[in-house]
């Protein structure tokens, strides 16, 4: 998903941008040794930070279909991440170096998401949207002096772009064989259920809420040995070989 977003990226700038101007688009980091060899006009997407985008999480899980509309597996949702570009121009003057930063600024201003027909690969076929936003003030946990320092380098004006990419690899769970009526019969009747004690009376099963009634069945010495009339539900499963 990474070197998706680095070619899309690539690709949006070199075309809206630069326009086929000679200037490099590179993804190193921005050290003191690195910028003592940059002896080229260059944009610098440097990725600095992976972490996940905890407001785009779902829960639940998703279903899959096979051709006849059966759920076959369910899996989970797909998990964004947010990738935190530092963006960096680097040519000989200052002032050519905001001028092509302001050039940057506006052009992904103008996007929400990454375009969908410059998305190739993976991000291409899921069809999702990849938001991202462009120059928002950092976290409470994170500034970018605190990048610089830790590069070894100089402070320069940067942007911060933040792209949330969906990651859908995850578990898949199998889903059961779907639940068909022909295997499953109900019955309805005036008794419920019955069963004989060992002392030869006929017990009703109870139906639920309601109280069973036991009378001496023919066995104990009665002539007829009839339940009290009732209201009953029979449900029985029969399985097939396969």
């Amino acid at each position: 998903m990474i070197h998706e977003v680095d070619d899309t990226l690539r690709a949006l700038l070199r075309a809206e941008v630069l326009e086929g101007a000679q200037i490099a688009v590179v993804f190193d980091a921005p050290t003191r040794d690195w910028a003592a060899k940059v002896n080229a006009p260059t944009v610098n997407l440097y990725l600095y930070d992976i972490r996940e985008d905890m407001r785009r999480r779902e829960r639940g899980l998703y279903n899959e279909y096979d051709e006849r509309g059966t759920v076959v597996a369910r899996r989970r949702p797909p998990r964004f991440f947010k990738l935190s570009y530092l963006i960096t121009a680097w040519t000989k003057r200052p002032e050519d170096e905001h001028r092509l930063l302001s050039s940057l600024l506006s052009c992904l201003l103008r996007y929400e998401a990454l375009p969908p027909e410059r998305l190739t690969g993976i991000l291409g076929d899921i069809g999702v949207a990849v938001p991202m936003t462009i120059a928002l003030p950092p976290p409470e946990d994170r500034s970018f002096a605190d990048v610089w320092s830790a590069l070894g380098g100089e402070l320069k004006p940067s942007l911060d772009l933040v792209v949330s990419v969906p990651v859908t690899e995850s578990p898949t769970y199998p889903a059961g064989p779907p639940v068909g009526d022909e295997g499953l019969h109900a019955r309805f009747g005036d008794h419920a259920p019955e069963e004989r004690g060992r002392t030869g009376t006929r017990r009703s099963m109870p139906v639920y809420g309601g109280k069973a009634d036991t009378e001496p069945g023919p066995e104990a010495g009665s002539e007829t040995g009839t339940a009290r009339p009732g209201l009953s539900l029979r449900i029985t499963e029969t399985r097939g070989d396969g």
